[in-house]
């Protein structure tokens, strides 16, 4: 339990009302714990999945921006369109998009290009239409609603929005913030831990969707070091590109590193955020003059 809250992520159910802060905030004082961060923005009136990141975890975090995340939500026409056009606008968005954010986003307001993996109109009524998109992070679907709604030259905007997943993470993995305090007390007052374990997930599943290296005993420290990786360190290379960020682990498939590829002059990668600990392994590799 130890090693799950200083470094583990926990899937919370996000409710409408308060901020991703918030939410991240009540996470670090119901678990009693000195950091959290969550992965990826959700609007105060937007729920679903909220990964939080718990102390050690907070480092990688962020690398869940890499990964798709998928939304069920309602869109609003202005007016009344046939089915047909509906769906041959949607179909239109599939693929890269250019989209401004919206006015009250937290980024600069540049059009940039984003990718829409899959979108899918799952019912019509009226005005009201309810899709399903699997998005590259940091696609706003506000301003999808919208651009689509011009498209269609009625307008429209977004009545409703539902995260439900984020990278690896899906709604079947979240749970409430009262669950949580339940599992908490349950474990802090009664010693029982086995709720507490069914929800605290380790942290290396946060970047689980990453390309991976497996390195050999003997670099692991000086990767612990900030050293890159080179060649001669790695046993085995799963599915790595050049540009690639990774993962880097242990042959006991502990996480050692997060890294970026180069493949230039013998040096396959060097780290962005070293997770294991210093020491852990015995330094064979040589210190400079």
């Amino acid at each position: 339990m130890k090693e799950l809250l200083d470094f583990g992520v926990v899937i919370i159910d996000k409710p409408k009302g308060p901020t991703s802060h918030q939410v991240s905030a009540w996470v670090r004082n119901i678990l009693k714990i000195k950091k959290t961060g969550h992965g990826g923005t959700l609007d105060p009136n937007v729920t679903g999945v909220l990964p939080v990141a718990l102390n050690r975890a907070t480092k990688i975090i962020n690398i869940l921006h890499l990964a798709p995340k998928e939304y069920i939500g309602v869109m609003h026409l202005h007016k009344e369109v046939s089915e047909n056009k509906i769906k041959k606008v949607f179909e239109e968005f599939k693929g890269e998009i250019y989209q401004i954010p919206p006015v009250r986003a937290s980024v600069a307001r540049r059009l940039r290009k984003r990718k829409i993996y899959e979108i899918e109109i799952l019912e019509i009524e009226e005005k009201y239409v309810l899709f399903r998109a699997k998005v590259e992070s940091g696609t706003y679907i506000r301003a999808l609603c919208r651009d689509i709604g011009d498209a269609l030259c009625v307008g429209a905007n977004m009545e409703d929005l539902r995260r439900i997943a984020t990278g690896p993470f899906r709604e079947d993995d979240a749970i409430s913030l009262t669950e949580l305090l339940d599992a908490y007390k349950f474990w802090e007052e009664e010693g029982e831990d086995k709720y507490l374990k069914k929800i605290i997930k380790k942290g290396d599943e946060i970047i689980s969707f990453l390309p991976k290296i497996i390195v050999k005993d003997s670099a692991v420290d000086s990767l612990a070091h900030g050293s890159p990786l080179y060649e001669s360190g790695i046993v085995k290379m799963e599915n790595v590109n050049k540009g690639d960020v990774c993962a880097i682990y242990t042959k006991k498939n502990e996480l050692v590193s997060v890294s970026k590829v180069i493949l230039e002059d013998k040096v396959v990668a060097k780290p962005i955020h070293v997770i294991i600990g210093r020491g852990k392994y015995p330094s064979i590799w040589k210190k400079g003059p």
